[in-house]
């Protein structure tokens, strides 16, 4: 048993900390191996049928690489995408995830993630896949993002918006009509607008 065990440890390392309990069984493990390393306290669940190596890290976005794995329809937004694109200087509290408006959210117990209900227009615009450790991650584009914080600029904060906004032109390369783009999809555009022409 010790051995199997070593191999699972194996495994949980060849897949960069991070297993599924269908994974497990699939790569020919007994549900008791997992126990054991369970018990030793050497693998932690994180969710329902998600496992990750105990004292293991990502180097980067951890948090996002877990929240992804858990809400397959989730996409990154807000205050985790500006941070994500390295447009803020928040650090946010949550994982925001954007759903299509009607459907459920998903129960993640860990890491504290935030859902927002997009209407399916605005959910399915700007969306840009990254990979992380080899995990695929799906994150609104920087314009995007942008748009989606102005949308929800009562929750988030007009100052930490406008900074972003500023970051995203003058330091990031966005480009205004892109910004525009994703303002008229999201309905922001007559709020940004004039902004945009005063930072010009």
């Amino acid at each position: 048993m010790r051995r199997k065990s070593e191999r699972l440890i194996t495994f949980f390392k060849n897949n960069n900390g991070i297993a599924r309990f269908s994974a497990i069984l699939k790569a020919g493990f007994h549900p008791d191996s997992l126990k054991i390393l369970e018990r030793e306290k050497k693998v932690e669940k994180l969710a329902r049928g998600l496992y990750k190596l105990a004292n293991y890290d990502f180097e980067e976005h951890p948090d996002l690489v877990i929240a992804s794995l858990q809400a397959s329809r989730g996409v990154i937004c807000l205050v985790s995408a500006l941070s994500f694109h390295e447009a803020t200087v928040e650090i946010p509290k949550y994982v925001d995830i954007a759903i299509p408006r009607g459907t459920h959210a998903y129960r993640i117990k860990y890491p504290p993630v935030r859902f927002y209900r997009f209407d399916p227009k605005a959910w399915k615009a700007g969306i840009e896949e990254h990979k992380i450790k080899g995990y695929k991650i799906k994150v609104y584009n920087l314009a995007k993002t942008i748009a989606d914080c102005f949308k929800f600029r009562n929750k988030i904060g007009m100052d930490v918006v406008r900074e972003s906004l500023k970051v995203a032109i003058t330091e990031k390369n966005i480009k205004p009509n892109e910004i525009m783009k994703y303002a008229k999809i999201c309905r922001v555009n007559s709020i940004i607008k004039p902004i945009l022409e005063a930072m010009l």
